[in-house]
C-alpha cells in the first residue's frame, strides 16, 4: 500500500521536510500550499525537487470555501481553483483537496452544492485533473463524510470523488462502517490521523492536538477496516497538525509516521488476512514477560559506592564476567550488572551521562522475532564486538541512547549467566526478600513520549494507561505507564518540560540519561522495611504530615500507620487492592530505588503518592545552582 504524508505534519523547511519524509520511507506526499508559497523556486522546481527525493505529490492542499456562493463570489471562488489548477498542472499532481465550507455567505443544499462540483468536475477534467470533497466536522452545512458524499454522488463526474479524513468521522463520533457503502473507486484519497480524548471544540482539537495513529484515543483500525472493505487502492496519508511536532525534529517526526502507518496496516492484516496490502512480513507484537537485567556504566569509585548500596539492599554480588570488568548482583530473580570497562558501549556510556543505567534486557517470548519487528518498524538496532564465549544478544537502542537487550528462555539466550559469568558466593549478603523488578521509570522531555510510546506499543504487546500529572515543587511531570496484559512487565514514562523539577534536574544532570528509578517488589513490605533497616539501608523520610493526610483518606489501622510511619511507606488502594512503596534516597544525579508490594489486584503505581515522593527528594537533594562535587 502506498504510504505518504502531507507537509504540513513535519517541521522544518520544505527542503528538510522532504529529506526527512524519504528518510523515513514514504512514497509520496500531499504538498500544503504555505509550504510552496514559501519555497524560493518555482512550480517545476518544486516537482523536480519532490522527484529527485524519490517521492510523487499525490495530492495538493487545501481549498477551502469554495462551494455555495453566489455571483461575483462564486465566480471569484471558480477562478481561485483555476489557478490552482495550473500550479498543479507544473508541480505534476492531478488531485486537488477541497474542504467543506464555513465561509460566512455560502448557502446550503444538497444540488446546489452538488451542482458546483459537477461544474468544477468539468473543468477539471479538460486539464486532465480530479477534485477530492472532504467533510470538515465543523463546516457550516457539510459536517461529516456521508453528507460529502451525497454531493459527490449527486454531482455524478468521474472527476469528483471524495477525501475521507479519519479525524473528522471518529472525532465527531461518526460510524465509520457507513463508510462501507462508499464504491471504492469514488473514494480519491485517505488521510489518517489520531487524537487523544480531550473536551474541546473539534476545530481546535483538530488544529493543534492531533497525533500519530496509536499515540491517540481514536478507533484508527475500525475507520481503516471500513475503508479498506469498500476496496479502495488509493494511498494512505498522515494528516497531523500538532503544536508539539512543528517545533520537534523533522526526521523524528516522519520516522514517527512511518512507523505507526506500518503497524497499522500490519494490525489491519492480523484482523483482516485476505487483504492486500503489499506490506513486507513481520512478525506479531511479542509479549514482553518481565525485566531479565537492569545494567548500570559507572567508574570504579562509584562502583564501589553503588555496590555498597546494593548490600544495604540485601543484594548479593554472585558473578564476574568471564573476560570484562562487569559484576553481577543478584536477589530473588531481579540481576543488577555494574560495569566499569574502560571501552565499548557502556564506558561511552558513563562518559556522556555519569554512573547511569545503560542497558536494559527485556524477557520476551522471541527474541529474534523482537528483533525482527523492531527492525521492520525501523527501529536501531544495536550491536558490539563480542568476546569468546559471549552471546550474541539481540538488542535496539531505546530513551537517551541507552540499549534494550532482547532475551528469551526458549533459546541459549537463557544461558547468559551461566555462560557468561563466573559464579561467586558473597558471604556478606544478607537478602531483605526482594522478588522482582516490579517497573522501571524512564524520564524524558515531555515532547519525545509520543515518540517513546510509539516505540513501545509497536514492537511490544503492551497496553498504554491515560497520562496522569504529577506535581513537582518546580513545576508538572506527565507521567504514563506501558504495561504488558498480564503486568509482568510495567515501565513508567515521565515528561519534563523544566529543568527546575526533580526529573527535570535529572534529565539535564545526567545529560539525557533515561531510567531515574527502579522498583522492585516484595511480599511483606514490613518484613523487608525492617531488614533494610538491619542492613544500614537508609530509607527517604517522609513528610509527618502525609501520615496525618493518610489516615483521614484510608481505612489504616493505628498500629500499622505507625509502622509505615517509622519504615517511610507510603499507602494507596483502589477498587482492587492496595499498593504500598517506599523509597531510597537518590544516589548520583537523581536515581534512586523503590520497593513495593502489591495486594490484591492493585494494577497502579501510587500515583496519589506522586507529589509527596519528589517533594521529599527535592527536599534532600542539592540545591539549584549549587555546583556537583
Amino acid at each position: 500500500m502506498k504510504t505518504s504524508i502531507a507537509t504540513v505534519s513535519v517541521s522544518g523547511d520544505f527542503q528538510e521536510k522532504l529529506t526527512a519524509i524519504a528518510n523515513a520511507g514514504f512514497d509520496g506526499i500531499e504538498i500544503f500550499e504555505q509550504d510552496f508559497i514559501t519555497f524560493d523556486g518555482a512550480p517545476r522546481d518544486v516537482g523536480r525537487l519532490v522527484a529527485d527525493h524519490g517521492l510523487t505529490i499525490d495530492l495538493f492542499q487545501p481549498v477551502r470555501d469554495f462551494e455555495g456562493l453566489d455571483g461575483a463570489a462564486r465566480t471569484k471562488a471558480f477562478d481561485r481553483i483555476e489557478r490552482k489548477f495550473d500550479l498543479m498542472s507544473e508541480l505534476g499532481t492531478d488531485l486537488l483537496l477541497i474542504s467543506s465550507s464555513t465561509h460566512a455567505q455560502a448557502t446550503g443544499g444538497v444540488d446546489r452544492l452538488a451542482d458546483d462540483f459537477n461544474e468544477l468536475g468539468a473543468r477539471a477534467a479538460k486539464r486532465g485533473l480530479r477534485v477530492g470533497y472532504e467533510a470538515r466536522a465543523w463546516g457550516k452545512y457539510v459536517r461529516d463524510h456521508r453528507d460529502a458524499w451525497d454531493i459527490v454522488r449527486r454531482a455524478d463526474h468521474a472527476s469528483v470523488g471524495l477525501i475521507l479524513d479519519s479525524f473528522h468521522t471518529l472525532a465527531a463520533k461518526v460510524d465509520p462502517d457507513t463508510i462501507r457503502d462508499i464504491p471504492g473507486d469514488k473514494i480519491f484519497h485517505v488521510q489518517l490521523s489520531d487524537a487523544p480524548h480531550i473536551d474541546m471544540g473539534l476545530e481546535y482539537l483538530s488544529r493543534h492536538f492531533r497525533n500519530m495513529p496509536g499515540e491517540g484515543d481514536l478507533d484508527i483500525v475500525s475507520f481503516l477496516r471500513a475503508v479498506m472493505a469498500t476496496g479502495y487502492a488509493g494511498p494512505l496519508s498522515l494528516e497531523i497538525l500538532n503544536d508539539q511536532f512543528r517545533g520537534g525534529s523533522a526526521r523524528v517526526i516522519a520516522a514517527d509516521g512511518h512507523r505507526s502507518l506500518v503497524k497499522l496496516m500490519d494490525d489491519l492484516r492480523r484482523i483482516e488476512p485476505d487483504l492486500d496490502l503489499d506490506l513486507p512480513a513481520m512478525p506479531a507484537p511479542v509479549d514482553v514477560r518481565g525485566v531479565e537485567f537492569v545494567e548500570f556504566a559507572a567508574n570504579e569509585k562509584e562502583a564501589g559506592t553503588l555496590g555498597k548500596m546494593l548490600h544495604t539492599l540485601g543484594f548479593s554480588r554472585s558473578g564476574q564476567h568471564i573476560h570484562k570488568a562487569v559484576s553481577l548482583w543478584t536477589q530473588g530473580d531481579i540481576n543488577i550488572v555494574i560495569n566499569t570497562e574502560q571501552e565499548g558501549f557502556a564506558h561511552s556510556a558513563y562518559v556522556m551521562h555519569g554512573t547511569c543505567v545503560c542497558d536494559v534486557g527485556l524477557n520476551v517470548a522471541d527474541a529474534q522475532a523482537a528483533k525482527a519487528r523492531a527492525q521492520a518498524l525501523g527501529a536501531n538496532l544495536f550491536s558490539q564486538r563480542l568476546g569468546e564465549g559471549e552471546l550474541n544478544i539481540p538488542a535496539v537502542r531505546g530513551v537517551g541512547g541507552s540499549v534494550l537487550h532482547l532475551l528469551d528462555k526458549s533459546s541459549n539466550l537463557a544461558q547468559v549467566w551461566d555462560q557468561e559469568f563466573t559464579q561467586m558466593v558473597d558471604k556478606d549478603a544478607k537478602p531483605v526478600g526482594l522478588t522482582r523488578i516490579d517497573h522501571f521509570a524512564e524520564t524524558m522531555k515531555h515532547d519525545e513520549m509520543l515518540t517513546w510510546t510509539l516505540f513501545y506499543t509497536s514492537i511490544f504487546n503492551l497496553e498504554r494507561t491515560p497520562q496522569v500529572d504529577v506535581a513537582d515543587p518546580g513545576g508538572v511531570v506527565h507521567s504514563r505507564a506501558i504495561q504488558s496484559p498480564d503486568g509482568t512487565f510495567r515501565l513508567t514514562m515521565n515528561g519534563v518540560e523544566s529543568h527546575r523539577t526533580f526529573a527535570g534536574r535529572f534529565v539535564a544532570d545526567s545529560f539525557g540519561s533515561s531510567v531515574q528509578h527502579i522498583a522492585m517488589e516484595t511480599d511483606d513490605i514490613f518484613a523487608t522495611a525492617k531488614a533494610l533497616a538491619n542492613n544500614g539501608f537508609e530509607s527517604l523520610p517522609m513528610f509527618e504530615n502525609y501520615y496525618g493526610e493518610l489516615a483521614a483518606r484510608a481505612d489504616v489501622d493505628a498500629n500499622t500507620l505507625a509502622e509505615m510511619h517509622a519504615h517511610n511507606i507510603l499507602y494507596d488502594e483502589d477498587e482492587h487492592g492496595a499498593f504500598l512503596q517506599m523509597y531510597s534516597k537518590s544516589y548520583g544525579e537523581g536515581f534512586f530505588f523503590e520497593i513495593v508490594q502489591r495486594v490484591g489486584g492493585y494494577d497502579g503505581y501510587g500515583a496519589v503518592n506522586a507529589s509527596a515522593r519528589t517533594a521529599a527528594l527535592k527536599r534532600l537533594s542539592r540545591p539549584a545552582g549549587m555546583p556537583r562535587t
